[in-house]
């Protein structure tokens, strides 16, 4: 049985997309997300987000819990008129300071003036030719390396004080109450030539909290309460939700397979 799991598990590898391997054209483009729901009928170029610069600076909760915006690319539908109100991006961009020098620039207008267009190309930047205000090379030459993914140890990068993730919105009355971080814990490999998984609740409590897991991902608390596969997991579910496209990438096996096989 075992050996007919890693025949299969072979084949899924060798079959799945580029994406689901961790595979990209560069570090630079590693978690990048084009985003066109409403730009192009609006007349504007789709917007480009990376998530290097943005993870660089905040934690993964403070987008996807506090902010609203779903793992999934394309469901969250936000428009111009949010960003306008302080929704989505306009809590961020909306012309102030929030702890940077100089202030974050504004979202949207609507309609935007010929002279407001170089702001709105540093998002609706798809097709252009734009030059960045933070180059991927010059931004991340210090940072710790990584072999997959973008090439960035972001663990290494927050434990060693090169980043320091902000948790809320600056300027934003939230308060949230810390819940205590669980133990580590191990999970058993279903496969005899890959070593055990071992799990760190504080590292992922770190940039996640706990409630980006829980319930909507993980829907059970307890250890063992939500059954998955490593199938499932290269379909974008469970683990794969952010280890296919952001987080380091599933082919960096030994990241999550720590332990030795006996």
């Amino acid at each position: 049985m075992k050996r007919l799991r890693f025949i299969l598990l072979i084949l899924l590898t060798v079959s799945a997309p580029l994406s689901a391997l961790g595979a990209n054209p560069s570090p630079e483009n590693y978690g990048r997300v084009v985003i066109s729901n409403f730009s192009p009928k609006a007349g504007m170029a789709k917007v480009v987000f990376d998530h290097w610069l943005h993870r660089s600076q905040f934690t993964c909760r403070v987008c996807h819990v506090d902010l609203g915006f779903l793992m999934k690319k394309g469901e969250t539908r936000m428009k111009a008129a949010d960003n306008m109100k302080g929704y989505y991006c306009g809590a961020c961009h909306n012309g102030e300071k929030h702890g940077f020098d100089p202030p974050v620039f504004k979202a949207c207008s609507i309609p935007p003036a010929p002279d407001e267009m170089p702001r709105c190309d540093r998002c609706h930047s798809y097709g252009k030719d734009i030059k960045r205000k933070y180059e991927f090379a010059k931004f991340t030459e210090k940072m710790p390396k990584a072999s997959l993914g973008n090439g960035i140890d972001w663990e290494k990068a927050e434990t060693s004080g090169l980043i320091n993730l902000k948790d809320n919105v600056p300027g934003t009355p939230l308060i949230k109450r810390l819940m205590p971080v669980q133990k580590d814990f191990s999970l058993e490999s279903k496969g005899s030539w890959m070593g055990d998984i071992l799990f760190s609740h504080k590292k992922h409590a770190k940039w996640n909290g706990c409630e980006l897991c829980h319930p909507d991902i993980f829907l059970g608390v307890s250890r063992g309460a939500t059954k998955y596969n490593m199938f499932q997991i290269y379909e974008g579910e469970y683990c794969g939700v952010c280890h296919l496209n952001v987080a380091f990438p599933l082919r960096d096996c030994m990241r999550c397979h720590v332990k030795p096989v006996k």
